[in-house]
């Protein structure tokens, strides 16, 4: 899962410098906003994903294919209605987005080209989602790494040929997302339909869809909290100037880089926690604790002096002027840190979403949410972007310490 993840953000990477090579920093700031509101929107129905996937590895886990099937089909049809939704609302949605990120003048119109382009590929992002958890649920990490690696490479190839060979600008980029997309979910598809059985589908109740709110519903609150403060991040980036935010874009490509690779640990834990927890064995849940742990870590560290090594490297081919490629630099040892902060919570995110511990989940990272804006509201007006990064740092500090201080409560009641 961490090969099938690591592409994940070399497509955003690949997208910043494509759109830098047009030599404008105003496009790139264009992109930069119309992707965080779109980071709001799908990441928040990520919760699709882990839903999915919790509920997938405890039948699993449980033996029972029949209940792992009609979770499926609940997730599936929340999805496609949602999708829909999205595209029907396409105009208030960009109008909200667009002056939430406070955009203006050249850097509003590119950002709205790449939202009115991008949003037509919501039915089969969120349709992506089910399918992908699913198949992870299932504990089948090369279908879900062929998946990945599809959409991904498909996405960053056609970036390239539509904007840097067609000259198709901030549109190419969006188009390629939206092909990619589309693309994926049909090879999704294929794949739901053949490692199904036909005799053991069934229409979800309304217990199964009542269950299948209550957990998607609490995972989406707590996914719009954790997006919300990395949109956050960029909207303060944006205020402290055009520069500032280019830089600050950059560097969180490294962010989402080591969120993907360190995502891979989160990913067993989420199968492994499920299916323990739908077998009932604690012995399982333990040793897979202990084993994420270990790895996360050395994930962690991994990530660091890679992000460390390259840096340097990576912010000379991607920034598009000389004063943000210097301003990156100066601000990337916050980067250098984040993953050793943070392994512990996306740890624990793997483990709460398998174990479908969503309230839990919901209240907690809220708190973490109501910790960094408090951290934020003193530290960046004293010192600047310093501050704006001393406060992320803080975030995830907060998200690793809250949830592991909860854990042994909730295992014990698991397994009582």
């Amino acid at each position: 899962m961490m090969i099938a993840f690591l592409s994940t953000p070399l497509v955003g990477l690949v997208a910043t410098g494509v759109v830098g090579q047009l030599g404008d920093e105003v496009l790139v700031g264009g992109v930069a906003l119309s992707a965080v509101i779109f980071d709001v929107i799908f990441v928040t129905f990520n919760f699709l994903r882990g839903a999915t996937t919790g509920f997938t590895a405890q039948a699993v886990g449980a033996g029972d294919r029949r209940e792992e099937q009609r979770m499926l089909a609940s997730g599936l049809a929340i999805a496609l209605v949602a999708g829909l939704a999205l595209v029907v609302l396409q105009k208030p949605l960009g109008a909200l987005g667009l002056m939430a990120m406070g955009a203006q003048g050249p850097v509003a119109e590119a950002a709205k080209t790449y939202f009115d382009w991008r949003i037509w590929s919501a039915p089969f992002v969120l349709f992506n989602f089910v399918a992908f958890g699913w198949i992870i649920g299932r504990g089948e990490a090369l279908p879900a790494m062929a998946l990945q690696t599809l959409l991904n490479v498909l996405n960053a190839g056609l970036s390239v040929y539509w904007v840097i060979y067609l000259g198709w600008g901030v549109a190419g980029v969006a188009a390629a997302s939206l092909v990619a997309e589309a693309v994926t979910a049909a090879a999704g598809l294929y794949l739901i339909v053949k490692k199904t059985d036909r005799e053991r589908w069934a229409w979800p109740d309304a217990s199964a869809f009542r269950r299948a709110f209550s957990v998607n519903g609490d995972m989406m609150v707590r996914s719009f909290a954790l997006l919300g403060g990395l949109s956050f991040f960029t909207r303060q980036s944006g205020t402290l100037g055009i520069e500032i935010l280019a830089a600050n874009t950059i560097l969180l490509h490294f962010h989402f880089f080591g969120v993907a690779f360190l995502d891979g640990v989160a990913t067993a834990a989420e199968q492994l926690a499920g299916r323990a927890i739908g077998a009932h064995y604690r012995p399982a849940f333990n040793r897979m604790l202990s084993l994420t742990t270990l790895w996360g870590f050395i994930a962690a560290g991994l990530v660091s002096l890679g992000f460390l090594a390259s840096g340097g490297w990576v912010i000379g081919i991607t920034a598009p002027t000389p004063e943000v490629q210097a301003l990156a630099r100066d601000y990337l040892p916050y980067i250098v840190a984040l993953p050793v902060f943070g392994i512990v919570a996306f740890q624990m995110d793997g483990v709460y979403i398998g174990a479908t511990w969503s309230r839990q989940m919901r209240n907690l990272m809220l708190l973490s949410l109501v910790v960094y804006i408090a951290a934020w509201a003193v530290l960046q007006p004293l010192l600047g972007n310093d501050g704006l990064w001393l406060s992320l740092l803080i975030f995830q500090s907060a998200r690793s310490i809250a949830f592991r201080l909860m854990l042994p409560k909730l295992a014990a009641r698991a397994f009582a």
